[in-house]
């Protein structure tokens, strides 16, 4: 009887120690999952992009539309409506990624909750400038192209986004068409990223002409320098506007184009082989070089631009009616005064719950 008590002593003992064994790889598993997830977070921030903690919930899938927007504290009215003429002319769910500042996180978030917009799906995405140490010269002859947020567009992969694919467009973009069927377009095979010529559009050409707007290489770089002559890219090869394309996020991975990208920044940071003085500032020049003869053409019509590069120099209404996407490029902004077409631009702009951004207009300096 008692090596019988003595033996149930020793199963209950062991069974004890079954569970807290059990118990114990638990806690191990569970410790080891939160460093790993920690360690994920720390290495998208060391990047430059830390996640605002939001409502909305992402979705990885082909019925999505990701859009990635930049909302700079100065300019977020803008971005509110280029989001508000997206969502107006189009069906499809779309996801924004809008990334700005740690000083205009707030100012976003409150602008959308505040106004008509507190219906989308986004997450804020606050963007670290100081990934940008060692690339960019202060330059004073255009200091707006040098604004961080202009440089999100070569990080896009660090997002951290579970699409396949995702659509960029700036702030001073107004999309008149569906945004679906700019997402659908197919890339090439082998191609990270989609863009519309500088050369496409023979309705624009007299407009561009007259403005003194680059439409090639020679317009963007400097080919007094060697290290561009070692490109051997033809001078009079057409130049694209990156502020609208569609990136194919694996494919951008896969070639490693945000190193690419971050090579020409450096080099030109050491031997100045192109400057905001020239045409596109520098947020084009690398773009030019990483992906001449290796982009897919957009439909043309799906990226209007240089609305922004005259006060006086205009577009003919039915060209414009007929265009997907309008684009401000360039100092004439449609919020302020002088511009053209600004009309276009303002059916979609949202009063700014705060009253920071306000449009500047001939009968009403404000």
């Amino acid at each position: 009887m008692r090596l019988s008590i003595i033996n149930i002593f020793f199963i209950s003992v062991n069974q004890v120690l079954v569970v807290l064994l059990v118990l114990l790889a638990c806690l191990l598993l569970h410790n080891s999952l939160k460093a790993s997830t920690q360690l994920k977070t720390v290495h998208r921030q060391s990047h430059g992009f830390a996640a605002e903690d939001l409502p909305a919930e992402e979705a990885g899938t082909d019925d999505v539309v990701p859009v990635i927007i930049c909302a700079s504290e100065e300019r977020t009215g803008a971005t509110m409506a280029t989001i508000n003429s997206i969502i107006s002319n189009t069906d499809a769910s779309v996801f924004f990624y809008i990334v700005t500042l740690r000083d205009a996180v707030k100012i976003a978030r409150s602008y959308i909750e505040k106004t008509k917009l507190k219906g989308i799906q986004y997450k804020i995405l606050e963007f670290n400038p100081m990934v940008l140490k060692g690339k960019v010269k202060p330059d004073s002859s255009r200091p707006d192209l040098l604004h961080p947020l202009n440089f999100v567009r070569f990080y896009l992969p660090l997002l951290g986004i579970s699409h396949r694919r995702a659509i960029y467009v700036d702030d001073d973009v107004i999309v008149q068409g569906d945004i679906k069927d700019l997402y659908d377009i197919k890339l090439k095979a082998g191609h990270a990223a989609a863009f519309a010529s500088d050369c496409d559009l023979p309705s624009t050409h007299e407009m561009v002409r007259s403005i003194g707007m680059q439409t090639t290489y020679m317009g963007f770089l400097d080919y007094r320098k060697q290290e561009v002559k070692d490109l051997a890219i033809n001078p009079n090869d057409c130049s694209f506007n990156p502020g609208v394309f569609i990136a194919d996020i694996k494919e951008w991975k896969k070639q490693k184009i945000t190193k690419q990208l971050e090579k020409w920044m450096e080099e030109n940071f050491r031997q100045n082989i192109y400057s905001s003085a020239m045409a596109g500032g520098v947020a084009t020049p690398p773009m030019l070089i990483v992906f001449h003869d290796k982009y897919t053409a957009l439909d043309p019509l799906w990226h209007v631009r240089h609305l922004g590069w005259s006060p006086d120099a205009h577009y003919s209404e039915s060209f414009l009616q007929d265009a997907h996407l309008l684009h401000w490029n360039g100092p004439f902004k449609p919020w302020n005064y002088p511009a053209v077409h600004s009309d276009l631009w303002e059916r979609w702009f949202i009063p700014d719950p705060s009253g920071r951004f306000t449009l500047t207009r001939p009968d009403r300096d404000s």
